[in-house]
């Protein structure tokens, strides 16, 4: 009897705070969606973000301090302010990502994002209802991503279409690899949320929606990359 009603107490824990997750990370990408199509449309706005280099690369470094911010100084800040720095962080990668919509037609982004929803929804759903462990994925996904980054740099200083084919292609599997492990593990987080302390949960609530937007993000343009068509 008391196991049953722990199981239970467990499971709604669980589903209140994914559903918190991915409330929050639906929200963030509306933001980001919003966001990168109003500068899109607006010539005055794409000369003020995008015009201006020293202000574009100020956006991407503020961009990156607010994911170290949020992600490793979680527990000191409040419920609130955590809240506002994710929406701080969705508005301003909206503005760097505006730039999609004067490389790709709006249809083939649109196409791509459906594609990336798809294949988001999937591998999201493997990894709650799965029972194996994916624990053993994390330093694999990890080396794979860092090999990612390093291989993109290298291939800024010596371009090649091959090379950047083969760099989309381990990218596209790492992202697909990290949104089952990262759902399992905020699955798991879950099931010790605290459920009656709301500032808590709520925190938590925000660094998993962060998460699972970053792998959606990072899936959705390594596949517009081959989905995306050119406007030239």
């Amino acid at each position: 009897m008391y196991q049953q009603k722990m199981s239970a107490t467990t499971l709604t824990t669980t589903n209140v705070f994914l559903r918190g997750v991915y409330l929050w990370m639906c929200i963030g990408l509306l933001i980001t969606g919003y966001i990168a199509h109003l500068v899109a449309s607006s010539p005055a706005l794409l000369n003020l973000f995008l015009g201006n280099q020293v202000l574009f690369i100020g956006l991407i470094i503020g961009e990156l301090v607010l994911v170290v911010t949020i992600s490793g100084a979680i527990h000191r800040l409040s419920a609130t302010m955590a809240t506002a720095l994710f929406v701080l962080y969705s508005s301003l990668n909206g503005i760097t990502l505006s730039s999609i919509f004067l490389i790709y037609t709006q249809a083939s982004i649109v196409k791509t994002f459906l594609i990336c929803s798809s294949m988001f929804g999937a591998m999201s759903i493997y990894g709650f209802t799965t029972s194996k462990d994916l624990t053993s994925w994390g330093s694999f996904l990890f080396m794979g991503l860092i090999g990612v980054i390093i291989a993109s740099i290298i291939n800024i200083f010596f371009p090649s279409t091959q090379f950047e084919f083969a760099i989309s292609i381990m990218g596209i599997i790492v992202f697909v690899g990290l949104t089952a492990y990262d759902t399992q593990k905020l699955k798991i987080m879950g099931q010790d949320a605290p459920l009656d302390r709301k500032g808590t949960l709520q925190k938590g609530t925000i660094l998993g929606a962060l998460t699972l937007y970053l792998d959606f993000i990072n899936l959705f343009l390594l596949l517009l990359r081959f989905f995306g068509q050119s406007r030239d």
